[in-house]
């Protein structure tokens, strides 16, 4: 799972990144201290440190001279909209750079974006409180795992990858079962029927009539 590493001098906008990027599925731990920051990431490995730049103890600044030679990407949050601020954020090495106050919707796709620009999302599939991750070919609703037949799996992957996208009938089956899809079979509602039921979809995974099914979910 990815770890994300919140550094902000405010708890409640710790807790408030925490919350929706958790709910997402990353995993985060938070520090309000720049030298606390420095002493976590020696200990742990991240893959993408949030970073305030007014912080007691050590700045934003002098923490990404630290963490620079790690080349774990870092993405500064800050309340200094100065664009001189900025740039010397950017010069620093930061893959972005977020004032404050912010959307958090817009900070989600942010980290997003960073993560796939460091191939580290490029096996982790969401959707809600479901991950998939592919390269252990592991599915989990919030901490629980979900057990799944292979066709169930590639029907999952399939919805996961297509979000409120209407999804022929025939796509799904070719890929899926890499064979002609054949009308008068129930073989495909069947397997969408299960995968509803495991993974609480019944409002989610919806029928397009004359078309096929669609996942939807923010």
């Amino acid at each position: 799972m990815i770890k994300i590493l919140i550094v902000d001098d405010e708890k409640p906008i710790c807790d408030l990144i925490d919350i929706n990027l958790s709910a997402v599925g990353y995993r985060c731990k938070s520090v309000q201290d720049g030298l606390a920051a420095i002493d976590l990431i020696e200990k742990e490995p991240f893959d993408l440190i949030l970073l305030d730049i007014m912080l007691p103890g050590a700045d934003g600044f002098d923490i990404m001279e630290y963490i620079r030679p790690l080349q774990v990407p870092v993405i500064f949050i800050t309340a200094k909209h100065d664009v001189r601020d900025k740039v010397k954020g950017l010069k620093l090495g930061a893959e972005d750079y977020l004032v404050k106050p912010f959307d958090v919707v817009e900070l989600v796709a942010r980290v997003e974006v960073v993560l796939r620009r460091f191939h580290k999302s490029e096996n982790i599939l969401r959707a809600g409180d479901v991950t998939v991750d592919m390269e252990a070919r592991k599915v989990t609703k919030g901490e629980r795992p979900i057990v799944l037949t292979n066709k169930e799996y590639g029907l999952l992957v399939l919805f996961i990858q297509n979000k409120n996208v209407a999804l022929f009938k025939e796509t799904l089956y070719e890929k899926v079962w890499k064979d002609e899809y054949i009308a008068d079979s129930r073989t495909l509602e069947l397997h969408v029927q299960r995968l509803r039921r495991k993974m609480g979809w019944e409002s989610n995974l919806v029928a397009v009539y004359k078309v096929g099914y669609r996942l939807e979910i923010d």
